[in-house]
């Protein structure tokens, strides 16, 4: 039930801010409403007139709907404009490596990760795959910016941000870089590097990560390594290793503990 807001009951907007967090803590508190959830899947059949335009209460029942997710039962919207996350389904197919490609790669993000859940291992090589996929577009994005957007992204940025996002070809790079791993894995040790055990596989890699600046392996070896942090560090498992809070809200506002 949503009540129209009217005459002496006009708020101000710090008002506003302050109703929708306290009906977002009722929310966060008060979990899934058994009723609600009952009674949505009719809600499309019973010609529920639009509301008349103007400004509104939220229902705290609406609210804790929406965010309590009701057993996953948000779907995503057919043709938004708004482009969702869709979750994986099935095996992963990666977008931008072959297979072998890929196995490689995750391989080398498990030993810079260290021993990490699997998910998270997953969820790290998977964007690693995403940004590459993705790397061309970008690029290509960048040199085709309007000028006074291209100026405003230098003043904010810097210029050699920009001209980095304009001439990098990190999906070269990485290609000549596998290739050269692969090379260097079987002159090393007779076999292709996902053939190896643990142990000669770490001291590949201890060897590209010391190989000169401007060669494939070093090149190949600072992407992985940035992008397998990112992508670990944005899982569920790294947001929780940081004890990152940024997603969390207060019911009340927190106090200095400080004297």
């Amino acid at each position: 039930m949503m009540k129209p807001i009217t005459g002496s009951d006009e708020v101000t907007r710090r008002q506003w801010i302050l109703i929708l967090g306290r009906l977002a803590t009722i929310a966060g508190f008060s979990g899934i409403v058994p009723e609600l959830a009952a009674a949505l899947p009719g809600v499309e059949q019973r010609g529920i007139k639009a509301l008349p335009p103007g400004l509104y209460y939220p229902s705290p029942d609406h609210l804790s709907h929406a965010l309590g997710d009701l057993g996953g039962m948000h779907t995503i919207p057919a043709n938004s404009e708004t482009e969702y996350v869709k979750p994986p389904s099935g095996v992963l197919r990666p977008q931008f490596f072959s297979d072998e490609e890929f196995e490689i790669v995750v391989r080398v993000t498990e030993v810079l990760l260290g021993k990490v859940d699997a998910g998270a291992l997953a969820q790290s090589a998977q964007w690693i795959d995403l940004y590459l996929h993705s790397a061309s577009g970008v690029r290509e994005a960048a040199l085709t910016l309007d000028p006074l957007h291209r100026a405003l992204a230098v003043s904010y940025y810097g210029e050699s941000a920009v001209r980095e996002l304009e001439t990098a070809d990190p999906q070269g790079l990485v290609r000549s870089g596998l290739t050269a791993l692969q090379d260097l894995s079987i002159e090393q040790f007779g076999h292709g590097f996902s053939a190896l055990g643990e142990s000669q596989q770490i001291k590949l890699i201890t060897m590209i990560s010391s190989a000169k600046p401007e060669s494939p392996l070093r090149k190949l070896f600072e992407i992985l390594r940035a992008e397998a942090v990112r992508g670990y560090y944005t899982s569920a498992e790294g947001l929780k290793e940081l004890d990152y809070k940024g997603n969390w809200y207060y019911a009340v506002c927190p106090a200095c503990e400080q004297k």
